[in-house]
């Protein structure tokens, strides 16, 4: 980690966005660096098996200056990397505390994974879990530490319930019932680019923390 020239923690806050392949992650990450890129110094850490797909596509779009986007080719089952073996995202995300040193904000997107998958606090100190209807209105009720566990659910392509019969009332209220009151949000980037109730509450968890931090001291 990161300390500043006054001794203190300057950590940022870290955010793991997790959940199974093509529920929407990456373009997520994208939309909250647009978002937010302009309020907060952020960076973010993508995770796949054998490529940078996810980087590269955060790179095409131009959601970040290169430099703040790094890439972990875990090699192997995405939760093992961000839960079990951290040490290759650790790398990572402290590279990019050296290279940006006032960072208020960093994202850890994991690789697609299925609903156990969850980040180490070692890792992360707040956890986001991406569901899409289109794995239908059953999967809240479902469970699994990732739907149950995560600080912010998000139930992402809200647009294509119509197409494939899924009830948002019925995914709400089963998200509900097995999230002992943690936070459920619901979001088509098609018709909100900006992702405007996820950057609500990241903006949030980043402007307590930085409440929290100790005042910079000016070296004498």
């Amino acid at each position: 980690m990161y300390l500043g020239g006054d001794g203190h923690d300057r950590r940022p806050l870290r955010i793991g966005v997790g959940g199974p392949v093509g529920s929407g992650k990456t373009a997520l990450v994208a939309a909250l660096c647009l978002t937010l890129g302009t309020e907060f110094d952020l960076a973010v850490v993508t995770n796949d098996i054998y490529t940078t797909e996810d980087a590269d596509f955060l790179r095409h779009n131009a959601v970040l200056p290169d430099d703040r986007i790094e890439a972990v080719q875990t090699g192997c089952c995405p939760h093992t990397a961000i839960r079990d073996d951290i040490s290759a995202n650790l790398d990572a995300v402290e590279l990019l505390e050296r290279r940006h040193p006032g960072l208020d904000l960093l994202f850890i997107e994991s690789g697609g994974d299925n609903l156990t998958a969850t980040f180490s606090y070692g890792l992360v100190d707040a956890q986001v879990f991406v569901l899409d209807v289109a794995g239908g209105d059953k999967v809240p009720r479902k469970g699994g530490p990732g739907v149950t566990s995560a600080d912010l659910l998000v139930v992402n392509k809200t647009d294509l319930a119509p197409l494939v019969g899924a009830d948002l009332g019925v995914m709400d209220h089963d998200a509900a019932a097995v999230r002992g009151g943690r936070r459920t949000v619901f979001l088509s980037l098609r018709e909100d680019p900006s992702a405007a109730p996820v950057a609500s509450w990241v903006r949030d968890r980043v402007t307590e923390r930085l409440a929290a931090q100790p005042p910079t001291v000016s070296a004498p």
